[in-house]
């Protein structure tokens, strides 16, 4: 991520005095430089009282299902959708990206449908700090999912429909624990950045390159630890893995140029690597050998795990990348990109990617993989969720189509739940997918 978070901040709030513009729907002067439909729907004032969420067999009989009243606007979904892709501008670090990369883009059989909605939750109202890091939701199983609200990491039970707060950093959080490396006083009112959640453990990191470590399944915080003093010290992605022996380590990849590795056994640094340019996003292999690297340089990097020696460099986008995830064979990975491409690539081959995925809107700002590898899904800044059939070469798409910015997306580890977070004013929420299965042995007991 470019360390200028002077121009972020005033991209943002020039996104913010949009609102003020668009004071009528009717004239339809829908001219936002980017951002979700919060006040372009927003401005009509009709929700009052406890928002409602949509069931799935409310959306089977034909209500949106974030619960947008499109019949009593003087605008039609279908035609705001279409301005929204004509007027939507994605976020470039080199102008001219997003142009560059369409020729190579696969053609995709869309319609598909992998994972059927289940439930929009508007209750839960998932946030997001910097524009350009949107993995802020995770889910730890099919019915539970930890996801930033403001300055709260807050845990959902889509079984009990009960949301709680995990952690809230907006005052003071220091150690319960002691370790040897621990920052004993802790850190004030920390400005999350980027998330992680799997294995019990929880980690948060911060823009001033804060690390915040809280096992969920005991009380208090058990580790502190910064990253760098530097300015450039934002915390940019977070991977919780689990080592052959057992041992829960994580990596960091910060916008000082480091990736780090910790061992949360011994509840200290274990690796610091350092490259050219700062680091969007960093994923571990499944055999854990390989680190792919993918940040503030059109390039990416595979490097060995053991030691961040370079193996070799990944050519093909024209843009700054801040999403990367293997597939669970260990083969193929993924790259996302502000130049509004996904690709995937074969490490049998690196000399180019096998396949390039076209977004609607901007940039592939998350990637996931379903743990058997049959889906993939990748989320743009907003309103878009693409899910890939992974077996069909990625030829078969399902494409969620809603309005807002994605905090984040989240596949069980079960494979059975998708669960996207949604940030906006009015609408902001989580939406529940569950994955379509064929019981058709059932069928013989009828």
């Amino acid at each position: 991520m470019s360390h200028h978070q002077g121009g972020d901040a005033e991209y943002m709030a020039d996104e913010c005095e949009m609102e003020d513009v668009e004071d009528e729907m009717d004239d339809e002067s829908i001219n936002r430089e980017r951002g979700g439909v919060e006040s372009d729907v927003d401005e009509y004032d009709y929700s009052s009282g406890k928002p409602v969420d949509t069931t799935a067999a409310q959306a089977r009989r034909g209500q949106d299902i974030q619960g947008i009243p499109w019949e009593s606007l003087s605008i039609t979904r279908e035609r705001y959708r279409q301005t929204r892709l004509e007027q939507y501008k994605n976020y470039e670090n080199i102008p001219g990206s997003g142009d560059k990369s369409g020729k190579d883009c696969k053609n995709t059989k869309k319609g598909c449908s992998f994972y059927d909605f289940r439930k929009n939750s508007r209750s839960v109202k998932s946030t997001i700090l910097h524009f350009q890091l949107r993995n802020l939701v995770w889910a730890t199983s099919k019915h539970d999912v930890y996801l930033m609200s403001q300055f709260s990491i807050m845990h959902w039970s889509s079984l009990t429909c009960k949301i709680s707060e995990v952690l809230n950093v907006s005052g003071h959080v220091a150690p319960s624990e002691k370790h040897p490396e621990s920052l004993v006083e802790g850190f004030t009112h920390t400005q999350v950045s980027t998330l992680a959640v799997k294995e019990k453990l929880l980690v948060a990191g911060g823009f001033q390159g804060e690390l915040i470590c809280k096992h969920v399944d005991r009380p208090g915080v058990s580790f502190c630890t910064r990253t760098t003093y530097d300015d450039n010290a934002i915390t940019n992605a977070i991977e919780i893995y689990a080592c052959p022996s057992g041992a829960v380590h994580f990596t960091a990849s910060n916008n000082d140029c480091g990736v780090r590795d910790f061992d949360m056994e011994k509840f200290q640094l274990s690796k610091h690597f350092r490259f050219p340019w700062p680091v969007n996003h960093s994923s571990l292999s499944p055999n854990g050998k390989l680190l792919l690297i993918v940040g503030d340089n059109p390039e990416g990097m595979l490097v060995d795990s053991r030691n961040g020696k370079t193996i070799d460099s990944l050519s093909g986008h024209f843009d700054y990348s801040f999403a990367s995830s293997w597939h669970p064979d260990g083969v193929t990975f993924a790259t996302g990109n502000q130049d509004k491409t996904c690709r995937i690539w074969d490490l049998r081959n690196l000399s180019k990617s096998v396949a390039v995925l076209k977004s609607n809107l901007g940039a592939i700002r998350s990637i996931r993989y379903t743990s058997d590898g049959q889906f993939m899904a990748v989320a743009e800044p907003a309103d878009f969720v693409h899910v890939y059939d992974v077996k069909s070469g990625y030829e078969k798409e399902q494409e969620i189509d809603f309005f807002g910015e994605i905090s984040g997306l989240s596949f069980s580890p079960d494979t059975e739940s998708l669960f996207i977070g949604v940030w906006d004013r009015t609408y902001g929420s989580l939406l529940e997918y569950g994955r379509c299965r064929q019981y058709s042995y059932l069928d013989s007991l009828i």
